[in-house]
């Protein structure tokens, strides 16, 4: 699908929040959905182990809800080892055409079943093979290693549509304890606002400086 980049982005002037920052994302996401050439869904996601040390790695976002942010992966990777011994990560959101960013943080859960499976069923037929094949996160000791246990599922599966869902891959989903947007200012006058939570799904709202 063509982008329309000649759409006016809006201006830092122009920004007033909303009450509930999910409406707020979901407009940002939606003009990056717009301007941004390649995976306006692009996030990086920061896990970290039991001891604190972090990583991070560019991931899709794959579905917003009422309760957080979803991706998936293989529970088997470093990221998932990271989020079985220490369930919290970060999100950030950067939208350079836009000049906004996003920053989210909260603890971490595991989507139900139903919601991987339904995501990883509309997934190409090549994808949901590879979900077989790669171990993620650990060495190839031969060059032709991940090739041959592609030929072994592609075999194993041959003439069948419906392939099962491998049991470690998974849908983890953020639930936000902490949004912030960030939209760029002239002089680097940036704006920031905080959201954290206030009672029942209510929000409380902060000015943050540049």
């Amino acid at each position: 699908m063509t982008k329309n980049i000649d759409q006016p982005i809006e201006k830092s002037d122009d920004f007033t929040p909303p009450e509930n920052p999910y409406n707020l994302f979901k407009d940002w996401l939606s003009l990056a959905e717009t301007h941004e050439i390649n995976d306006p869904n692009a996030m990086c996601l920061a896990t970290a182990t039991a001891d604190g040390k972090p990583s991070a790695r560019i991931m899709l976002l794959k579905g917003i809800d009422a309760q957080g942010f979803v991706f998936y992966t293989n529970a088997n990777s470093r990221k998932g080892e990271q989020i079985e011994s220490n369930p919290y990560a970060s999100l950030n959101f950067h939208w350079k055409t836009l000049q906004k960013q996003v920053r989210i943080e909260g603890e971490l859960e595991e989507v139900t079943s139903k919601e991987s499976d339904e995501y990883y069923n509309s997934r190409p037929r090549g994808s949901r093979i590879g979900a077989w094949a790669s171990k993620q996160s650990q060495q190839i000791k031969n060059d032709d290693d991940f090739e041959k246990l592609l030929a072994k599922y592609e075999k194993e599966f041959e003439g069948q549509e419906d392939i099962p869902r491998p049991p470690h891959w998974k849908g983890f989903r953020v639930k936000p304890s902490y949004f912030e947007f960030w939209q760029a200012g002239e002089f680097r006058i940036h704006k920031r606002h905080l959201y954290t939570p206030d009672g029942d799904n209510g929000w409380t709202t902060k000015v943050l400086y540049p």
